[in-house]
């Protein structure tokens, strides 16, 4: 915001970058980056607008988005980014919870299975209770059966390299028939949602809250309360593949540098790219049992997504890197 300093004549301010302006001209400052007075930027699905050195923002109520991808990289609706590798089935995300642990709508559930030999766990499968029961595995998906008189409707499309399955009830699951999920839920579903996407209340730091209602700080002990069945073994331990498979690190550190670099420059104040390189880097030394080159695309592509939804739309894939053949998908 301006401010009135000495090294500006009276009556104008010192815009924070060396110059001197009137009120109505003072910039704002968003993510280390100044903008013009006038000058509009989106922050989640609300659009502020720059106004004599202050943001004035719409308050539209936002969307939810959790995101599940590569070698067990969660981001919680309300944006909290973690790491579990466990094996079992576990709750995603469901509106059976807390006093209504008996009248929810809906529950989406995760199949984790190991991916390479390191023990690190990928989304092999989803399963979607609507009243009808939806999987999703192998890159398609089937119907397991329908309860009788439930008046949830759901339609699938596909969108691009997605499949997406949109339901009447405000739910939607992109799927990108790989380890990458995407749940999208209505505002309508704020603060009333549970399991390892966390409880999209608007605040991060109560996300780990466990089956049993506990807040938990431990990744592990948050996770390991969500699996289905008690017969699966806890996690226990947070594993690191760079440290196992010490030889394919450098070659995980060079591959996934991309996020660091000039080609995502327009996107690093909007989007914090260290968790997504830090991910990156883990899922290249895990993948070491095929699929080296699928593993590194999906984490580069997973950060790609989030710049997109902050507006910062980068054009990284290239005949050598990650090619996608458009004609094909179109």
């Amino acid at each position: 915001e301006c401010v009135s300093g000495c090294v500006c004549p009276a009556g104008l301010y010192d815009d924070g970058r060396g110059g001197c302006v009137e009120q109505k001209d003072c910039p704002c400052s968003h993510n280390n980056q100044w903008y013009s007075s006038g000058e509009k930027i989106k922050v989640g699905c609300n659009t502020c607008t720059c106004q004599k050195g202050t943001w004035s923002c719409s308050e539209q109520i936002c969307y939810g988005t959790c995101m599940i991808y590569g070698s067990g990289h969660y981001i919680t609706f309300d944006g909290k980014f973690y790491d579990f590798d466990g094996s079992c089935e576990y709750v995603a995300t469901q509106d059976f919870c807390g006093d209504n642990n008996s009248s929810g709508s809906f529950s989406i559930i995760t199949e984790n299975v190991p991916c390479g030999t390191t023990g690190v766990t990928c989304s092999k499968a989803i399963k979607i209770f609507l009243g009808v029961k939806l999987k999703l595995e192998n890159k398609d998906y089937r119907e397991i059966q329908r309860d009788v008189g439930d008046d949830v409707r759901y339609w699938n499309r596909t969108v691009g390299l997605y499949l997406v399955i949109e339901a009447s009830n405000g739910v939607m699951l992109i799927w990108d028939k790989k380890t990458t999920v995407f749940i999208k839920l209505t505002p309508d579903f704020k603060g009333k949602v549970c399991g390892l996407c966390g409880n999209f209340d608007g605040k991060s730091n109560n996300d780990f809250t466990t089956r049993s209602g506990l807040q938990e700080t431990s990744a592990l002990k948050f996770g390991n309360s969500w699996k289905q069945s008690s017969m699966c073994p806890d996690a226990t331990t947070e594993i690191k593949p760079c440290d196992i498979k010490p030889h394919r690190k450098s070659w995980a550190e060079k591959e996934c540098s991309i996020i660091q670099s000039e080609v995502f420059k327009i996107c690093h104040s909007k989007v914090d790219p260290k968790p997504f390189y830090e991910a990156c880097v883990h899922d290249a030394c895990s993948c070491d049992s095929g699929g080296d080159c699928e593993c590194f695309c999906s984490a580069v592509a997973a950060y790609a997504q989030e710049c997109t939804k902050a507006e910062a739309c980068v054009f990284w894939r290239t005949p050598d890197i990650c090619p996608i053949f458009c004609d094909y998908y179109n």
